[in-house]
């Protein structure tokens, strides 16, 4: 009997404070709750449409056209919202759609634009690849607002922005590109021409005395040795000859002198020389050796005969010259000798001068080589840098191309935004339920604090368990007809507080929450 007893007791307990405080929790419950409904059902219904933008790749192969627009798509699309959430792009939205006509008049226009930017949100997909980077592959764009209609037509317009400041950013990252490229290649080709010229003229001016014209500048010094050995060896052997031939000449002349001579005049020795050259150039060139001699021999004898004419006569036997044939023969070949050592001589000249103007060229190729790398240095360098940028020029071009074509990574809408069914916001059935769980924690609260305000004894039960001292009578409550009357005008007075409070919960509720799209969304907030 003890076990149920205690097992009642509590129960009792919660019962008796349940018919004392009673009306508290109610009213502490239904205060909260009814202003927590009525917030929730004039709270404005907020609509959320979506559209999914799809990332096409270029559609060439990157081996075929390299594309000049190298920015991650992921900056690209922040470049790309930023310009979309520009003062002036969402001005021209907000009086297209007549966005925010409430929060017009209320607020200044940097607040309704800022209001918008919260709206408009950009959501990201992306696929994890090989290299443990992820790869955007499509793009979620949404809008939210009061009209489904309207909120839809707004994504749609976004993400057609989104298309085409796309397009316009790679034409004009691709068209910079190419300008820029261009106006590098203009200044390179200025300085490649001059570099060029300046070689040009190095070589023109240093002509045989170039490092690559070493090796035919040797070539020519070695023919050139050998030749003049040739021409010395021809020379000694000249000599020998003449050298016969005087000795020759010289026993002839003595024969002569003792056997006699063919008397033989200057005129005579003049008249034969000149047949003898008028057969020779019949037969060779002005410049062949017996040519040579025979005008020499010609010219001699023509000045002794002027020479002797000018002088006054002389008494006695004209001058003679007295020759046998033998002799004659030994001084032509005599003549032809020294007119052939003569050649060999003039020719030693020649190429003494050659190879020292060669062994000069050689003696400054080192410096004219270092002269030559320093100024080739350059102009290779030059040249490498032009042929570069003309090969990213071309490319430059072919991507500005690509890209005029709207061939190269392009956005594509894969699915339009349509009207939304049902509020995004505010979630009404949770909200009710934190709200009733609220309301009930509040009654608790209050009935709790006022039972631990509250220091009366309720029953003989609870005095005999505070005093030790014996209980020995109790008097019950005695009520008179005007108790009965006030309490009646105290519950009346309860009932109209109470209904006066809720009115006023309420209508506050209602100022509080009619089109405060800004409590909306903090509700959401706090919801996610």
């Amino acid at each position: 009997m003890r076990e149920e007893a205690g097992g009642a007791q509590p129960l009792e307990m919660l019962q008796a404070i349940w018919s004392r405080r009673k009306w508290l929790a109610i009213f502490a419950f239904s205060v909260p709750f009814a202003a927590a409904v009525s917030l929730i059902a004039f709270l404005p219904n907020i609509y959320k449409s979506t559209v999914t933008v799809l990332v096409d790749r270029q559609q060439l192969p990157e081996a075929f056209v390299r594309p000049t627009v190298t920015s991650a798509l992921e900056t690209r699309l922040q470049s790309v919202r930023q310009e979309i959430l520009s003062r002036a792009r969402l001005e021209a939205l907000i009086s297209r759609f007549g966005l925010y006509r409430d929060l017009k008049t209320t607020s200044p226009s940097e607040d309704v634009i800022e209001r918008m930017r919260r709206d408009i949100q950009l959501e990201l997909k992306a696929v994890d690849q090989k290299e443990g980077t992820q790869a955007t592959i499509a793009f979620a764009l949404s809008y939210r607002g009061r009209d489904p209609q309207t909120v839809a037509k707004v994504a749609n317009t976004l993400a057609n922005y989104y298309i085409e400041e796309n397009v316009k950013v790679r034409e004009r990252q691709a068209a910079s590109t190419a300008e820029f490229l261009k106006a590098q290649l203009v200044g390179v080709k200025t300085r490649l021409d001059e570099q060029e010229r300046l070689v040009s003229d190095f070589k023109k001016r240093y002509l045989g005395e170039l490092p690559q014209q070493l090796d035919a500048n040797l070539n020519t010094i070695e023919r050139l040795n050998a030749q003049l050995h040739s021409n010395a060896d021809s020379q000694a052997r000249a000599a020998e000859r003449r050298d016969a031939l005087l000795r020759q000449l010289a026993d002839a002349e003595d024969l002569g002198a003792t056997t006699g001579a063919i008397p033989i005049t200057p005129e005579d020795r003049l008249a034969r020389l000149k047949e003898e050259l008028r057969q020779l150039r019949a037969t060779y060139s002005d410049k062949y050796p017996d040519v040579i001699r025979v005008k020499g021999e010609i010219a001699a004898l023509e000045q002794e005969l002027s020479r002797k004419a000018a002088e006054p006569p002389k008494e006695g036997k004209p001058a003679v010259v007295s020759q046998s044939p033998y002799a004659m023969r030994t001084r032509q070949a005599l003549s032809e000798v020294e007119a052939e050592i003569a050649i060999l001589k003039n020719e030693e000249k020649r190429v003494r001068s050659a190879l020292a103007a060669y062994l000069g060229r050689v003696e400054s190729a080192p410096q004219r080589e270092q002269e030559f790398k320093e100024l080739s240095r350059d102009y290779d360098t030059t040249r490498e840098l032009y042929s570069t940028l003309m090969k990213r020029y071309e490319e430059a071009q072919l991507a500005e191309s690509m890209e005029q074509r709207q061939k190269g990574e392009q956005l594509r809408v894969l699915d339009p935004a349509i009207p939304a069914q049902a509020p995004s916001a505010p979630n009404r059935p949770r909200l009710i339920a934190m709200a009733l769980a609220l309301s009930a924690g509040v009654a608790v609260a209050a009935v709790l604090v006022a039972e631990q305000l509250n220091a009366s004894f309720h029953s003989v039960d609870e005095l005999r368990a505070f005093t030790s001292v014996p209980v020995m009578v109790t008097i019950p409550q005695i009520v008179t007809a005007t108790d009965v009357k006030k309490r009646k005008q105290r519950a009346r007075l309860a009932a109209v507080t109470s209904v006066a409070s809720l009115v006023i919960i309420v209508v506050a509720c209602y100022l509080v929450a009619h089109e405060n799209e800004f409590l909306v969304t903090l509700l959401a907030q706090g919801r996610s």
